[in-house]
Parts: structure tokens; C-alpha cells; sequence
């Protein structure tokens, strides 16, 4: 039992008449601690999407190369592939809440520290490589760290699928609104008052994870190295863990490499401008968020296994149309369904994986997750950016397109193995997923 005895255990867990207030969808914000971290998140993710954009068309108004936005997405999330998995390790070995607040606010430094430069003039290409690189560091210790914390947030294991799919719909939900913001904010101002925003943006999560108050997660014992090990074991001798992260592997080296070519499609293909380019990123932010509410909405974790089989065809289909139109209208359509299609894959595997995996290897486990997340995004990036500065940025993503979908075929015929054993975890009829 906690410190604090039975009444602080009772601050930190919804009763089950709070539960029933909200609406099953809504069911995760019964607990007080996920409402506050709820709050602070939705600020910081708005400001972050907003960075995300300014950065983009910073390096296009700069540069204009298709293969230098590759090279700056590949900086900002390659350490995700390479620190992700060891962060993970780490993680697990100390306190998570403290480390939360600590990297949070290297990166609030990191946002103002790119507003200056910008704001001075002094920012070129080899700073901006320089700092995305070191946003891309912080950002394998913040995925794995704030995702970890939240099944203590919760309390309820039961409620955990959903307070995931939450707070995936507010990393969407700033991916639908953050976009036409930025865009509009670098009508009126800078991408350096973009960057500022951003940076004031981070207080908001770092004075709610103050305020939480939570039992200390589990720590690993051992050394790094063997505490890393410990967690590779686990998920190379489980079939499901293994499927999944191969097909977040497969799914974000090609569909997910989109985001560094809008510029070019918003510039060149539909000669618009940085309100062009904030459409576009928000038509498919406006997918990724209604995928969030149908996920939200599922209890049953089979469900998911549909959902994410599904989404993997849709971001296929989608990506096809996108590449192959040069009306606006339809191209946003296409953007609609990569949003929805990436959205429900990754968010869904998240949900499986935290959902079945141990409480002392929950940091290992999402660390494995965010590396292949956002490391084969930075992979497909890089290779979309060189590849359309050679061929063109259409040619591309239908390339891209065309190899998802026969990942798909894959995926398709291992759907029974996959929802068998997702279904068996889920009504606990196996202690530990079947090895394979």
C-alpha cells in the first residue's frame, strides 16, 4: 500500500460512481490524475504540431530541397530507432515522473533556443539538422516516459486501452487543429514566434505532472544492459509483439513518409502556400482524430486487431489517391484516409501492446514501440525525400503506396493467428503471450 494509507489510494483511482459519470468513450478521464495530464497535454501538443510545421516550411522557404526536408524529418527521429530501445531500459530502472518533468523542460529550452536563432537570423541548414537532431534525443526519453506513466495515471488496468486512445486523440486532435494555426501564425508573424509559442507550450504538461499524484511504478533491477536484454527476450519470443512491430515498421517506412513531402505538394503540385500546406497537414490530422473516437470507443481488444488490419489497407489506398491528384479537394480527401489509416495501425498497436504487456516491462515494451513508430518514419522520410528529388514527389508516394499494399496481402493472412491470440491475452487464458 501506497503512503498515505487507504485515503491517498482512494485520490489516485476513480470510484466507480466517478466512472459512470462519463460516457465509455470518456471513461479514462473518471481519474483525476489523467485529467490533469489530459489538460497539459492538449497545450503542449498543439504547440508542438505548430513547431512541427514552421520547421517544415522554414526549411522549404530557405532551401527549397525536397531532400533536405527528408534529411531534417530523418535527424528529428532516427535517435528514436537508435536511443529508443536502451531510453526504454533506463526508464524502467528509475523514477519515471521526475524524469518526465526534467526532459520536458529541455525541450521547452530547445523550442526557445530555435526561436532565437530563427528570430536573429542566424539559422541555417546545419543548425537546423543540429537541433532537430537534439529534439529527436529528448523525444526518445519523452515517448517512452509519458506513455509508461500513463497506465499510473489510470490506476485501472481495464481503463488503459481507452486513456490511450485519449491521448492519441489529442496528438491528433493538435495534428487537425496545430497545422491551419501554424499556418495562419506564419501569415501574420515568424517560424521563430511559432518556435516561442512552443516553448511556453511545454509548462503547461510540466505543471500538471507536478501536481499528479501517483504510486511509483515498479523499477528494473540490474544493470542497462541487462534490463534491455530482459525486454528484447520478451518481445522476440512473443508472435504478437513481433507481428505488430513489424507492421509499424512496415506501415510508417512508406505511408508515414507523406509529412516530409507536403511542401512540396502544397508549393509545386497545388502552388499554394504555408495556409496550403496547414490544409493539407490538416486534413490528415482530421482523419488520425476520427480514428481516435472509433478507438476509443472499442472495449474489446480483438476489435483493435480488425481495426489496425483494416487501417493498414485504408493508408494504402489512400496514399494512391493522394499521390495521383492534382485537385486540391481530392488530394484532401486522400489525406483524410492516410491520416485515419496511419492513426488507427499505430494507435491500435499501442493499445495491444501496453494492454498485454507485464507492468515491470511496460517501459521497455513502448520504447519498442516508439523506435519502430518513429525510427522507420525517420527511414521512409529520408529515403522519400531523396527518392522524390530523383523522380519526382508523386512518383514516390505512389512507390510507396504500392509496396504497403503488398504488405497488406501479408498482414491479411495472418489476421486469424493474430486476433487468436490477442483474444486469448485478453480473457486471460494464457499467464504469458504464446512464445513463436
Amino acid at each position: 500500500m501506497p503512503p498515505g494509507g487507504p485515503g491517498k489510494m482512494r485520490t489516485m483511482t476513480a470510484t466507480p460512481q466517478a466512472a459512470r459519470r462519463w460516457p465509455n468513450g470518456l471513461r479514462a478521464l473518471a481519474h483525476r490524475n489523467f485529467r490533469l495530464y489530459f489538460a497539459g497535454q492538449a497545450i503542449s501538443i498543439l504547440g508542438s504540431w505548430i513547431q512541427q510545421v514552421a520547421l517544415a516550411w522554414l526549411v522549404y522557404r530557405l532551401t527549397g530541397s525536397a531532400a533536405l526536408l527528408g534529411v531534417t524529418a530523418f535527424c528529428g527521429l532516427i535517435p528514436q530507432l537508435l536511443v529508443g530501445p536502451f531510453a526504454g531500459a533506463w526508464i524502467d530502472k528509475h523514477d519515471k515522473k521526475s524524469w518526465l518533468i526534467g526532459v520536458q523542460s529541455a525541450m521547452a529550452l530547445q523550442a526557445l533556443v530555435l526561436a532565437g536563432l530563427t528570430w536573429s537570423g542566424l539559422i541555417n541548414p546545419p543548425l537546423i539538422i543540429a537541433m532537430a537532431l537534439l529534439l529527436g534525443v529528448l523525444s526518445s526519453f519523452d515517448a517512452p516516459l509519458r506513455q509508461s506513466l500513463i497506465g499510473a495515471f489510470v490506476a485501472r488496468r481495464d481503463d488503459l486501452p481507452n486513456a490511450l486512445a485519449l491521448n492519441a486523440m489529442l496528438f491528433n486532435a493538435g495534428r487537425f487543429v496545430g497545422p491551419p494555426v501554424a499556418g495562419l501564425l506564419l501569415g501574420l508573424t515568424s517560424e521563430a514566434a511559432c518556435f516561442a509559442l512552443n516553448a511556453l507550450s511545454f509548462l503547461a504538461l510540466i505543471v500538471a505532472i507536478l501536481v499528479v499524484r501517483v504510486v511509483p511504478p515498479p523499477r528494473a533491477s540490474g544493470s542497462v544492459a541487462e534490463v534491455f536484454r530482459e525486454g528484447l527476450f520478451y518481445a522476440w519470443r512473443t508472435w504478437t509483439v513481433k507481428t505488430l512491430i513489424l507492421t509499424l515498421v512496415a506501415l510508417n517506412l512508406t505511408a508515414s513518409a507523406y509529412a516530409v513531402l507536403l511542401p512540396v505538394f502544397a508549393a509545386d503540385v497545388f502552388h499554394g502556400d504555408a495556409t496550403t500546406l496547414g490544409w493539407l497537414w490538416g486534413a490528415a490530422g482530421c482523419g488520425a482524430f476520427a480514428s481516435t473516437i472509433v478507438l476509443a470507443t472499442r472495449k474489446a481488444l480483438p476489435a483493435v486487431v480488425g481495426a489496425v488490419v483494416a487501417g493498414t489497407a485504408i493508408a494504402a489506398f489512400s496514399l494512391l489517391l493522394f499521390a495521383a491528384s492534382d485537385w486540391l479537394a481530392l488530394a484532401l480527401l486522400g489525406m483524410f484516409g492516410v491520416g485515419f489509416g496511419i492513426s488507427v495501425c499505430n494507435v491500435g498497436i499501442n493499445m495491444l501492446l501496453q494492454s498485454a504487456a507485464p507492468e515491470a516491462l511496460r517501459g521497455r515494451i513502448v520504447s519498442f514501440f516508439t523506435s519502430a513508430r518513429f525510427g522507420f518514419d525517420a527511414l521512409g522520410g529520408l529515403l522519400a525525400g531523396f527518392l522524390a528529388s530523383r523522380y519526382g514527389a508523386a512518383p514516390t508516394l505512389i512507390g510507396e503506396g504500392l509496396v504497403l499494399l503488398l504488405f497488406v496481402i501479408f498482414l491479411f493472412g495472418r489476421r486469424r493467428r493474430l486476433l487468436s491470440q490477442v483474444t486469448a491475452t485478453a480473457a486471460g487464458t494464457t499467464s504469458h503471450p504464446p512464445a513463436g
